[in-house]
């Protein structure tokens, strides 16, 4: 019953700001978007010699898999918990400061930029549904929260960049600055839980999945 009512208060709290920044989030799904069809164009416009190297590779390293590739979770649990913490304090820092705005804007790009890339390239590699295989077995699960966490965490910044501009007495730019700390602690936490999923779930549903391409 506790954790009904835990999970219940979790789901309004959400809800809750999402309503409550409903334009910002739209912005920042904007850029998103942006960038993940950017990066779609990008490599269905890219040299034909540039398209047989990521099919190589991609090949050899899902062949790699199939032979004799060994996971070893813990080496990719510290590196993923390093990368999504570089994140973090970026957003956070850059959402800390009048000028760092446009970064936090260029993260968010980036990242969609990042995801078309990546399933443009699989689909290029491995054919339609081979792609959607690898894509799906490999990311999808860590990426169903990072991206979340990153319109969360790029909200939270221009809250606190609009709060800043409307009000500059010191006493509410470190309260703003307390809550957008205190907030982005919290996503931090979700995306070392992000990084748990990606080392010991998605790593070892890739090597089963790529038995299937």
């Amino acid at each position: 019953m506790r954790n009904q009512r835990n999970e219940l208060k979790i789901k309004n709290a959400i809800l809750r700001n999402i309503q409550n920044n409903i334009r910002e989030y739209f912005i920042v799904m904007i850029i998103f978007l942006i960038g993940l069809i950017l990066g779609v164009i990008f490599i269905n416009n890219t040299n034909q010699e540039n398209k047989e190297e990521i099919t190589s590779y991609i090949g050899n390293f899902v062949q790699g898999i199939k032979t004799d590739y060994t996971v070893d979770n813990g080496k990719l649990l510290n590196k993923s918990i390093i990368n999504n913490l570089i994140l973090a304090i970026t957003l956070w820092i850059s959402g800390c400061t009048v000028i760092g705005m446009p970064f936090v804007y260029g993260i968010v790009g980036f990242r969609g930029f990042a995801l078309g890339y990546t399933i443009s390239s699989s689909i290029i590699a491995l054919g339609t549904g081979n792609g959607i295989i690898f894509v799906l077995s490999s990311i999808l699960l860590q990426t169903i929260i990072i991206i979340p966490v990153i319109f969360a965490l790029a909200v939270s910044g221009i809250k606190l960049y609009k709060s800043i501009m409307k009000d500059r007495r010191k006493e509410n730019i470190k309260v703003e600055i307390f809550r957008h700390t205190a907030f982005s602690g919290a996503m931090l936490i979700m995306l070392l839980i992000s990084s748990g999923i990606e080392a010991y779930i998605s790593s070892n549903l890739l090597t089963i999945c790529s038995n299937m391409i």
